[in-house]
């Protein structure tokens, strides 16, 4: 029996600097695990990208694949989008997927396919009106949206290092048992 595939997508958040521990969490609770990061994320992993190629066993992705190329990632059959920015999460609710980080996701769960995100990101930026509107949109959507238990957290107080990628985890098995 294979393991079920994980995209574990990451954005521009503290957290992303330890995305390694989110993949040893989600490979230690059975997944496949594919990354994929958006553009900022991945500039931050810039000179170890092949490490975490060789952690997940796939192409790390974080650019739209050219017309005729393959993007090398098994089909998901689920998505964790963690940690997920304030700018994130905007710009999925409103329907722009200019990066491949942003593009699966809204086209994925609109397929069926069981989509968690855990945001990090402060009390300050979480008061923009537009951030709880977007928080909703994606819950509408079918999106499962999980805050950790300091989040939204006080301006830079965050704790990057101790992400609760588990509970991401929890969430997503949650989210695949509503299927």
């Amino acid at each position: 029996m294979t393991a079920p595939v994980l995209y574990l997508i990451a954005t521009a958040a503290g957290p992303t600097q330890y995305i390694d521990t989110g993949v040893r969490a989600a490979q230690a609770d059975g997944w496949d695990t594919c990354l994929i990061l958006t553009p900022t994320a991945a500039t931050w992993w810039r000179d170890r990208l092949s490490m975490l190629e060789e952690l997940t066993g796939h192409p790390v992705r974080h650019r739209y694949t050219l017309p005729g190329e393959s993007g090398g990632l098994p089909k998901a059959d689920a998505m964790l989008i963690a940690p997920l920015t304030t700018t994130s999460a905007c710009r999925w609710a409103a329907g722009i997927t200019d990066t491949v980080a942003l593009g699966i996701p809204p086209e994925a769960v609109h397929l069926g396919v069981p989509v968690a995100a855990m945001p990090f990101w402060s009390t300050a930026l979480g008061a923009q009106p537009a951030v709880p509107q977007a928080v909703d949109t994606l819950s509408r959507q079918g999106v499962r949206v999980v805050f950790g238990p300091d989040e939204p957290h006080g301006p830079k107080q965050g704790d990057s290092e101790n992400f609760p990628w588990e509970q991401g985890l929890a969430a997503v098995r949650a989210a695949m048992a509503r299927r």
